[in-house]
């Protein structure tokens, strides 16, 4: 006889355990949860249960569903139910819980070993009242997402991460419900895979392929537009592309407005801001880059940074869109190479009573640092001494400005070459 550990545990027992009235000794206010109480037959609650409409039961060591019975008494009123990280080998035992939640709207059975398993005709129908279903790492093969999705009429979001995919099975039949898929951290490096979740779900509004290193996107315009009609957001974030055309294609759907593209190889040599210039210069319609609102004026700026970088690229390797931005801004001068730093030295005139010479300041230091440099040569100790700057290019319009304190750099008061200093005794 196997012991509990090899046999696993049942919903029921979780469930018993988790929302015991020893656990839950109040009810916790309308709506939060439900009162069972005990039946004549028995029952695993003594007095009562407070279990919520969204049951959470992750990590629980769960294989099967108990009594069909006592699963409907506990969770007729669930909505979401979270299973991940349990043990369920076999589709029958969750089609046995499903049947028994007639509100079911959500399920998660991420990291559970499906693998091998498959559902007796007629056992899919249990999942038909479902709107999201999350399968990740599962390694569930596609022809039992397939099963799946054709018994799921209203199925609006379908999560397939981490199940070593490199390739995408046809299903028969369109699931044209679904409107998220999440299928990263996958294996789809070409782009005919990748294709074929548009003709299995026509209206996808939301495609989420991080981290599966698409290599490239390989389809006319016309087809592209016919693939994903109502694509509105796409992540392509670590994906392989290494290819501006590529960027570029992205602008064959039509109804695309948010473009999440990082970690890209195409990227690797820009900047930060190069990057996400050019990004939005080759996207003119998408409105959300990498989870920012592209404004108007960061367009602009964009797409005249994009003229500007392509100046030097000979005639007949200038692209399409380089052209169409010169026909809007027209051809664009080089921005003036401005260094704004500070000056780090000047020559100035030295004034001490009836005596000048030219001196050479160093604009790092400070003014305590230009007393201690001026002491040898008028001969007064640093307290000894008062010492104004005066503006050449001013002349004295206005009057000579006294540096005073000694931690101040001189690069803070401008001095340029041909400025004077000028020293007084105190």
């Amino acid at each position: 006889m196997e012991s509990e550990n090899e046999a696993g545990r049942t919903l029921v027992q979780v469930i018993s355990e988790k929302y015991s009235p020893d656990n839950f000794p109040y009810c916790r206010g309308p709506g939060v949860g439900v009162v069972i109480r005990t039946s004549p037959q028995g029952s695993p609650v003594k007095d009562r249960l407070n279990l919520p409409c969204v049951l959470v039961l992750d990590g629980c060591g769960i294989s099967h569903a108990g009594d069909e019975e006592e699963v409907a008494r506990f969770c007729a009123h669930v909505v979401e139910l979270d299973l991940s990280h349990n043990q369920f080998k076999d589709w029958s035992e969750i089609s046995k819980i499903l049947s028994n939640i007639p509100h079911l709207d959500f399920l998660n059975l991420s990291m559970n070993p499906l693998k091998g398993s498959s559902l007796e005709p007629g056992g899919a129908e249990a999942f038909s009242g479902l709107r999201r279903l999350v399968l990740n790492n599962t390694h569930v093969p596609w022809d039992m997402v397939h099963t799946l999705t054709q018994e799921i009429p209203e199925l609006e979001e379908l999560f397939l991460c981490l199940n070593e995919y490199d390739s995408v099975n046809l299903s028969p039949v369109a699931c044209s419900s679904l409107r998220l898929l999440h299928i990263t951290d996958n294996q789809l490096q070409q782009w005919g895979e990748v294709r074929k979740l548009g003709l299995m779900y026509p209206g996808l509004s939301s495609l989420i392929l991080a981290n599966n290193s698409l290599s490239s996107i390989h389809e006319p315009e016309d087809s592209l537009q016919r693939l994903f009609p109502n694509l509105h957001s796409i992540n392509l974030h670590n994906s392989g592309l290494s290819y501006w055309e590529d960027i570029e294609k992205l602008n064959f759907f039509p109804k695309l407005r948010e473009v999440r593209l990082m970690g890209i190889p195409l990227l690797q040599p820009y900047t930060d801001q190069e990057r996400r210039y050019l990004m939005v210069a080759h996207l003119p319609s998408v409105t959300v880059l990498n989870g920012s609102v592209v404004t108007d004026g960061e367009r602009e700026d964009a797409e005249r940074f994009y003229i500007r970088h392509h100046l030097d690229c000979p005639e007949d390797e200038l692209p399409q869109r380089f052209h169409a931005l010169v026909a809007r801004y027209g051809r664009l001068a080089p921005l003036a190479d401005v260094d704004l730093r500070p000056l780090s030295s000047a020559q100035v005139e030295l004034h001490f009573g009836d005596h000048s010479e030219q001196l050479a300041l160093r604009l790092d230091q400070t003014v305590a640092d230009l007393k201690k440099q001026l002491r040898p040569v008028v001969q007064l100790p640093a307290n000894k001494m008062r010492v104004y700057y005066i503006d050449r290019q001013l002349g004295y319009a206005l009057a000579p400005q006294e540096l005073k304190y000694g931690s101040r750099a001189l690069h803070s008061y401008s001095i340029r070459d041909g400025d004077e200093i000028l020293v007084v005794p105190k």
